[in-house]
Parts: C-alpha cells; structure tokens; sequence
C-alpha cells in the first residue's frame, strides 16, 4: 500500500514539469502579440513642396525704408526642400508681394499746398537658396525647425525726388540686392503626405534701414 502511495506522489509531482511547455486557455493555445509600432509622420527621405501665404513688415517706418518703400506688405510664395535622413533638407523659395506705398503731389508745384495724396502697387519678390533643420518628435504630428537661407531681392530700391517743373516725384528704376534670411516654425502634419507650416523669419537686404520681417502660413505636400 505504502508503495502504491509513492507512486502516485511521484506521478503528481512529474505530470506539472511534462505540461509547462503549453499555455492553454479555454482548450485553445494563448501567443503573446506584440504591440504594433507607432506611426512616424516624417520620412528618412524626403521630397515637399509648400505653397503659403506672407505678411511682410519692415524693421524701420515707411517714410525712413529704402527697399520696401512702406511699412507692410500682403503676398505669396512656393518652396521645394528635399530632407536627407529626416533631419536636414536643402532647397529653393521664391515669393512676392504687393508693396503699396503712399504719395503725395501737388498741382501747382508746391508740395505743401493743396496736396493730393494716393497709393500706387508694385511687386516686390526674391529667390533664395534654403538649409533647413528639422526635429520630428517620434511617432508625433509635430516638427519644429529652424533655416535660413540667401538669394536675391527685386523690385524695390527706388529712389524719389521732387521735379519742380511738374510738381511730381518721379522714381528712377528698381535694384536688384542681395538677400540673406533666417527664421524658424513649425509643421503639424494631418497625414504623412500633408502638412500645416507656420514660421516667422528675419530678413537682411544689403544696404542701409532695408531690412523686414516675414510671417508665413500654408501648406506643405510631402512625397
């Protein structure tokens, strides 16, 4: 009897080690599945194209600014950037705006008498060559960046001066300067191939009291 006994506490005890191989739950095998990853936003490499909306304004006021001739302008651009290894992108913007500036002109000459004030428009634009660094935090919508840039300006530099004979202030041609920009923003994907930018940048023309800064907002196509 006592052996009978020993076997069966010999049994009991081996039949745990010979079934620890196999989860079972509800007779059915239980896997463990890892969790899927994280969506990334932002590619390794990279091709976008932005299109956005400018708001200009001058550092000096209107009647002091030597390139934009105001004190503010509304306008437009397009850039292309290609981003090697997700962080660091090169490429080229171009962008114009409406720069309207203010007159004054007298009929008879004089131009404190009977004056006739007014606007006129004229398109001011540049291209500039862009770096640009950027920092997508991992498996978010978010971007941040910072870049700068160089190129060349056009349309403004014009220089007035008052011609007695008519009582006017006929402006001599526009100059074509050198450009230099730097600036940072933000980019909120709503897909991996569509993104909202948002940056300001601070822009140097050559030449004295030229310089201005610019807001940007649009949106940027990535391939």
């Amino acid at each position: 009897m006592k052996k009978f006994i020993w076997c069966l506490l010999a049994i009991g005890s081996i039949a745990p080690v010979a079934f620890a191989g196999t989860e079972t739950y509800g007779g059915k095998e239980m896997k463990q599945v890892a969790p899927p990853p994280c969506p990334e936003w932002y590619a390794d490499n990279e091709f976008n194209i932005g299109v956005w909306g400018t708001y200009l304004f001058t550092g000096n006021d209107a009647r002091d600014d030597r390139y934009i001739d105001g004190d503010h302008a509304w306008g437009g651009g397009v850039d292309a950037k290609y981003f090697f290894h997700r962080y660091f992108g090169v490429g080229i913007e171009g962008w114009a705006v409406d720069a309207r500036r203010g007159f004054i002109r007298d009929n008879d000459g004089d131009p404190i008498t009977f004056p006739n004030s007014g606007n006129d428009h004229r398109g001011v634009g540049a291209v500039l060559g862009t770096l640009t660094l950027r920092y997508p935090f991992h498996c978010s919508r978010f971007s941040p960046y910072v870049f700068g840039g160089g190129g060349a300006i056009f349309g403004g530099g014009e220089r007035r001066s008052f011609d007695e004979s008519d009582g006017d202030f006929p402006n001599d041609d526009t100059r074509t300067k050198a450009i230099g920009q730097f600036g940072g923003g933000l980019e909120i994907r709503i897909t991996p191939h569509i993104g909202w930018v948002n940056d300001f940048s601070w822009n140097v023309v050559d030449g004295p009291q030229n310089n201005f800064g610019m807001v940007r907002s649009g949106i940027n196509f990535a391939f």
